[in-house]
């Protein structure tokens, strides 16, 4: 990923980086893995983020939003 633009976020009060990275750019799970590449030791700082911490976000696509179609409506 060398070379790859980075933008930057801040972490807000009880954020975990999935929380972060999900609201800043939909990504999930299986994102996580290049999020920690760009930002080394991040993992020790534990689950909850300290309040302001910056955080690199590499350049990855947000998966497309479709129609879910595991969802039950019960009022139909």
């Amino acid at each position: 990923m060398a070379g790859a633009p980075l933008d930057t976020a801040r972490a807000r009060e009880g954020d975990t980086l999935d929380a972060l990275i999900w609201r800043e750019r939909g990504l999930g799970p299986a994102d996580l893995p290049a999020v920690l590449a760009v930002n080394p030791g991040i993992a020790a700082l534990g689950p909850t983020l300290p309040k302001g911490h910056v955080v690199n976000l590499p350049a990855i696509a947000a998966p497309a939003t479709g129609v879910r179609t595991d969802v039950v409506n019960l009022w139909n």
